[in-house]
């Protein structure tokens, strides 16, 4: 029996391929009409995920503007235009799940709700950041916040997933883990292997594939055969889906559903099908994708999109909506000050935090 993924306000496509349940199917095409309301959450709640969604934009650019100056070495990987899919996925969660994140793993880390200030201080090479300015970009990590961290190899943290997966199993806590992944990643072994496993131990575990549909320069229709990616999930016996990503509530709702049903029957594919509207890193020249394209899916911008849904419904005004980014604006500036107030690493440590 093929999963269904929920609808939602923001859904425009009217309907949604799900892989099956437990192989031997075919995708199915939910025909299931959009809901009235969004999502039946609270203003509060409604407020958290767009507030969450815009400082991620906020962050992102600018991290974009330090790093065109000078001031943010290595390289950075950005999530404009995927942000739905973080704030979604993480707005379903308990505040003590654990997620697993990746290269582009900024939006995860302000969706589960972590400290700007160490944030930005870690970009900026800061004593104060999260790795004390030495991880840079690609290893944000804060346990306290179940943020088990980010991972600069593509599929790194599959099995990381997987095996803290296994802990929550072996030691009978109640919560769950989330393994954030590209489509590239969905070609590497560390993915077959990390969900055959989780599959024949019933771990509790939501593999979260973001279908941004470029794997580097390499269009996804070039590398996977598939039309929807969530077919995948059929291979090892375990329920697969595929969800509008830039739709916040329908990804809400879909992990939602995927995480009533780990803790128990084991392991969920979702598929999030996004786009990131900048390149895949800052050394990427971006040549490989039309303006045609790229215009085409600024016209679903996750932010646009949830905030028309709640002008519509009456819950909010333009003047609250306006506050909201206005709030998640100064909120990085702050960060950005906090940042540059904060002092560099010295010489004396360069040795520390090599060895654990």
């Amino acid at each position: 029996m093929a999963e269904s993924a929920p609808a939602s306000p923001l859904s425009k496509r009217g309907k949604v391929q799900n892989s099956p349940a437990a192989p031997g199917g075919l995708p199915q095409k939910s025909r299931n009409p959009p809901a009235r309301t969004p999502g039946g959450l609270s203003k509060k709640s409604l407020a958290d995920m767009l507030t969450k969604m815009h400082r991620i934009r906020a962050f992102e650019e600018k991290v974009a503007y330090f790093f065109s100056r000078g001031m943010i070495h290595g390289t950075t990987h950005l999530y404009v235009g995927e942000e739905a899919t973080a704030v979604g996925v993480m707005a379903a969660l308990a505040e003590d799940d654990w997620i697993t994140s990746t290269h582009r793993g900024h939006g995860h880390t302000i969706a589960k709700g972590i400290d700007l200030n160490r944030m930005m201080a870690e970009l900026l090479g800061r004593e104060t950041g999260y790795c004390r300015g030495k991880g840079g970009s690609m290893h944000i990590a804060d346990l306290s916040r179940g943020n088990l961290g980010a991972n600069g190899i593509v599929g790194g943290g599959i099995p990381i997933a997987a095996g803290a997966a296994l802990t929550v199993k072996l030691k009978k806590l109640k919560h769950v883990v989330v393994s954030f992944f590209g489509d590239g990643a969905l070609n590497e072994g560390s993915f077959h292997e990390a969900v055959n496993l989780a599959s024949v131990w019933n771990l509790p575990v939501i593999f979260v594939c973001e279908d941004n549909q470029y794997g580097m320069s390499m269009s996804r229709r070039r590398s996977i055969n598939l039309d929807d990616l969530s077919i995948r999930a059929a291979a090892y016996g375990i329920p697969g889906v595929s969800v509008d990503g830039n739709d916040v509530l329908a990804v809400r709702e879909t992990t939602k559903k995927a995480r009533s049903h780990v803790r128990g029957k084991g392991p969920y594919l979702i598929v999030s099908e996004t786009y990131r509207y900048l390149g895949h890193s800052k050394s990427d020249a971006n040549k490989y994708r039309t303006k045609e394209e790229i215009a085409e899916w600024r016209e679903k911008d996750p932010i646009r999109r949830f905030e028309a849904v709640l002008t519509e419904n009456g819950r909010f005004s333009r003047a609250e909506l306006d506050e909201i980014a206005a709030e998640a604006r100064r909120a990085v500036e702050e960060a950005v000050e906090f940042a540059q107030n904060s002092p560099e690493p010295g010489l004396d440590t360069i040795a520390e935090d090599v060895y654990a």
